[in-house]
């Protein structure tokens, strides 16, 4: 069995914390020179550069950010134990950084992420909105504990992820008051040249919805398309035209935005997965999610 020198490690993750090899020295009261003998021994060891020379400074590699977000739990875990074993008081929260895809509205990640709020003790959220093949890119980089996404991850990306299908909902379509009542009464074929707002077609509930569309000859007249369901929510709120929102917000978006129910989809479902690089859930935080997740989803069903 191939072990790890732990004394390489701490001396690479402290020229990675302190930036250059001078600073590191000094705190470990060696020369230069030693400590570049023994992180050039842990990169043997391990087959991989870890720094990178830019100029005169060093800089992580891409495995060198891996390496240094293991150590820097190993090294902080260890003071933790330290503490631990000498009474002291720990008071660190637990961290856990989720990735959201923009794609999501933020009402629902909102509710899907409280669960890993509500856990014993402390806990430290760190929040990160992009699109969904950047969020895998910080999650292969084990910059990310878990992402929320709408879609799964699909087998061509080369990264090794697993998907967690949280739960799925109904889609309901809102509008303001003004416009309501000439839709609701002949739902969903009141939709055919209906003036409608949708989410962009890079989105799996445009595509949910514009098979739906196909499957049930209906041809709306779509006025606006949205990345954000947050602005396609103000500009139905205005009148521009019908809108659809996952169920479990609904009633939230109605209150915020004033508008009414028009009528609700049943067909079309908006589904939420959990992504990350474990097959099993192992931060709390993640497996907490998991937990709940269907339970909150299926608030918004109809009794």
């Amino acid at each position: 069995m191939d072990w790890l020198n732990y004394h390489h490690l701490l001396y690479f993750w402290l020229v990675a914390r302190e930036g250059s090899l001078a600073r590191a020295g000094a705190e470990l009261r060696l020369s230069q020179s030693a400590i570049s003998g023994q992180i050039r021994a842990l990169e043997n060891s391990l087959g991989e550069k870890l720094f990178v020379k830019r100029g005169r400074r060093l800089v992580l590699s891409e495995t060198g950010r891996v390496v240094y977000h293991y150590a820097d739990e190993i090294f902080t875990l260890g003071k933790e134990l330290q503490d631990t074993l000498k009474d002291r008081p720990m008071g660190r929260p637990l961290r856990v950084t989720i990735g959201v895809a923009d794609v999501v509205p933020k009402l629902i990640a909102r509710e899907l992420i409280e669960p890993a709020l509500k856990l014993p003790g402390p806990v430290r959220l760190i929040c990160r909105e992009n699109k969904p093949d950047r969020l895998l890119a910080e999650l292969a980089l084990h910059e990310l504990d878990v992402i929320i996404t709408d879609d799964p991850a699909s087998p061509q990306v080369k990264v090794k992820a697993f998907n967690h299908l949280l739960g799925e909902c109904d889609i309901v379509f809102l509008a303001s008051p003004d416009l309501v009542p000439g839709y609701r009464d002949r739902f969903p074929s009141s939709l055919n040249d209906a003036p409608v707002l949708l989410p962009s077609e890079n989105t799996s509930l445009r595509r949910a919805l514009d098979q739906w569309f196909e499957e049930n000859d209906i041809r709306p007249q779509v006025v606006g398309e949205f990345e954000d369901s947050a602005l396609m929510n103000v500009f139905g709120q205005k009148g521009m035209g019908l809108f659809p929102t996952a169920s479990i917000i609904a009633e939230e978006v109605k209150r915020q935005q004033r508008v009414d129910v028009v009528g609700r989809v049943r067909d079309v479902k908006q589904r939420f997965y959990a992504v990350t690089v474990e097959r099993k859930l192992v931060h709390p935080a993640a497996a907490a999610i998991c937990r709940e997740a269907g339970k909150i989803l299926s608030r918004g069903a109809e009794p």
